[in-house]
């Protein structure tokens, strides 16, 4: 038998935490050596906001605080939140604003909370706003209607040009992803989304994070 010889009290302790976390990793991200090795990051529900918008909700020359930084480089999650409300008078409390402000204001959701606001979201890339659906926002200082900006954002996967190269994928390319694991799902018709700032990482919403039993260490791949 072999033996293991350790120093002290603190080495025993790094091991035994070390041991654990491969367990549960390999557990959480079943066949990442079988090339699943794209994170998946689960969006819940949100909205990116003009400064003209935010300043009618929270006070003329408000600006955003930042509560924490986001996986992709230069994107916060803002102490500010919001009240949706939708046309059956439903609403939803509380909902996150991501920093920096944007050029546009767009509310991203899941399916099962258009649902509950009564409205029947289309699917959009990100920014693409044209013909989505309205929405009230409810701030401290006032409320805002938007006549377009509610969506359920399309699956996408952010990605540098230098790994797009070598996955051999190309920007707004539509391809299919499969998650492992005893939930695991194939999602179909998901866009590829090419910027050197970007950080790698799969998104997808809360309803298909659920379906697909994501956790905090899952990977996925893309099918060939």
């Amino acid at each position: 038998m072999s033996s293991l010889y350790l120093s002290n009290y603190d080495e025993l302790v790094d091991l035994i935490a070390k041991t654990i976390k491969d367990v549960v990793d390999k557990r959480q991200c079943p066949g990442k050596e079988q090339g699943y090795d794209i994170p998946v990051g689960v969006s819940v529900r949100h909205l990116h906001i003009t400064d003209e918008v935010l300043h009618m909700l929270y006070g003329e020359d408000y600006q955003l605080t930042k509560l924490k930084d986001l996986e992709q480089p230069g994107e916060f999650a803002a102490h500010e939140t919001v009240t949706l409300v939708g046309p059956r008078m439903k609403s939803i409390q509380n909902v996150r604003i991501l920093g920096p402000t944007r050029s546009f204001t767009q509310v991203e959701l899941s399916k099962t909370d258009g649902i509950l606001l009564g409205l029947d979201l289309p699917i959009k890339v990100s920014g693409d706003i044209k013909g989505s659906l309205p929405i009230t926002l409810v701030g401290p200082k006032g409320s805002v209607y938007l006549r377009e900006g509610a969506i359920r954002a399309a699956r996408h996967i952010h990605i540098t040009p230098e790994i797009a190269k070598k996955i051999n994928v190309r920007d707004k390319q539509v391809v299919n992803v499969q998650i492992p694991g005893e939930a695991g799902i194939i999602f179909n018709n998901v866009i590829i989304r090419v910027n050197e700032k970007y950080k790698l990482e799969f998104h997808i919403d809360t309803d298909e994070g659920n379906a697909a039993d994501v956790g905090d260490n899952t990977f996925c791949k893309i099918l060939k």
